[in-house]
């Protein structure tokens, strides 16, 4: 056993006593997560960007890296009073830019997507399906006419939908937590404990 893994199991052990109750050690533990994580991506934020997005360039004569490098200054504004007006320029610049690439790619994958998914032809089962599910939670959102009669069925049918999507996507985030705690648990008990091989 190493102390790597000594170290990991003890602070595995210390974010599983938060099932008993909140106590200083999964406090511990989780302001370590906070620090390292912190100190971990700023590290590779100054070695991943800085050094050979700015440090490199200046070096190398490009001067025109001192402008987004004066914007990130700007943006550390926000951490004073006095210069948290500044901070606003840099600000708008990211999410205008930002809001940009966002729509028409957001356009694409959720709009255009989805619209080119129920305009398929109706010779399987599956795309019926799709367009029955479309429809029918499109009328179930038309809040202007009362759910009464064939319109109330029809929105029933899309309740039905909306019921089996969000319990499939509660099912897979569920699932997702579980491979989470066996991994761990597989840590604890194989290379911690070595009572499973």
């Amino acid at each position: 056993m190493t102390a790597g893994n000594f170290a990991a199991a003890i602070l595995t052990l210390a974010i599983f006593s938060f099932l008993y109750r909140e106590n200083p050690f999964f406090r511990l533990a989780e302001h370590l997560l906070v620090g390292l994580s912190a100190g971990y991506f700023t590290v590779i934020a100054v070695q991943g960007t800085l050094v050979p997005k700015v440090l490199e360039p200046l070096q190398a004569g490009d001067w025109w890296v001192v402008v987004p490098f004066i914007l990130i200054i700007l943006i550390l504004g926000r951490l004073t009073e006095k210069t948290r007006p500044a901070s606003r320029i840099p600000l708008a610049l990211i999410i205008g830019a930002g809001a940009g690439v966002a729509v028409p790619a957001l356009l694409q994958a959720r709009i255009l997507v989805q619209l080119s998914a129920t305009m398929k032809p109706l010779n399987s089962a599956a795309n019926i399906f799709i367009l029955v599910g479309v429809i029918t939670t499109l009328v179930y959102f038309f809040f202007s006419r009362e759910h009464k009669g064939w319109w109330g069925k029809l929105a029933t049918i899309g309740t039905w939908y909306l019921m089996i999507f969000f319990g499939a996507t509660f099912g897979n985030t569920v699932m997702s937590r579980i491979s989470l705690l066996i991994g761990r648990l597989e840590f604890l008990f194989g290379d911690f404990l070595g009572l499973i091989k």
